[in-house]
């Protein structure tokens, strides 16, 4: 069960919450939603609101959920989860399901129509606020495209974190 916070409590290092620990990046009510592994991401300030914001590659099947919804939810887990988040990094969910091959539990979550998993130690659930897509022509250091060569740019996704949630 988790225990609501402000987003502002969050605890940890968010480099290492991101970076190193990954995340699942949600979008969709339980009854129809994806979810996707990223260790691309971020926190911080911006319009006098706290805000999270992640990249989606347009070709994965999260992209269309994350279009289609106004919310999203990035879960963070213990280390014991490494291979749920390593399942839902390399399994589409056009073919699996992939919390049920995860061995996760989706719940509704802090903002309707929004899933997070039960098994998550942190959750922020974020309503959008934005989107851009990433421009090559503004990258300023040229090895940034060496990270494209498919040349499918990620589409950032901006949202207020509304509200968190911590393993209590």
């Amino acid at each position: 069960m988790l225990r609501q916070i402000a987003p502002e409590e969050m605890p940890g290092n968010v480099f290492r919450l991101v970076g190193s620990d990954w995340m699942l990046i949600t979008a969709g009510p339980p009854a129809s939603h994806n979810t996707m592994t990223a260790s691309w991401g971020g926190f911080g300030v911006l319009w006098g609101r706290n805000v999270c914001w992640c990249v989606v590659r347009p070709h994965r099947h999260t992209y269309g959920f994350m279009e289609h919804n106004a919310s999203f939810t990035l879960s963070f887990f213990d280390p014991a989860s490494r291979p749920a988040l390593e399942l839902c990094g390399t399994r589409s969910g056009r073919d699996v399901d992939k919390a049920a091959a995860a061995g996760l539990t989706p719940v509704e979550s802090f903002v309707p129509g929004s899933t997070h998993f039960a098994e998550a130690r942190l959750v922020i659930a974020c309503r959008k606020l934005y989107t851009h897509d990433l421009d090559p022509s503004r990258f300023l250091d040229p090895s940034i495209d060496d990270n494209y060569p498919q040349r499918d740019y990620h589409r950032l996704y901006l949202g207020e974190a509304v509200q968190a949630g911590i393993r209590a």
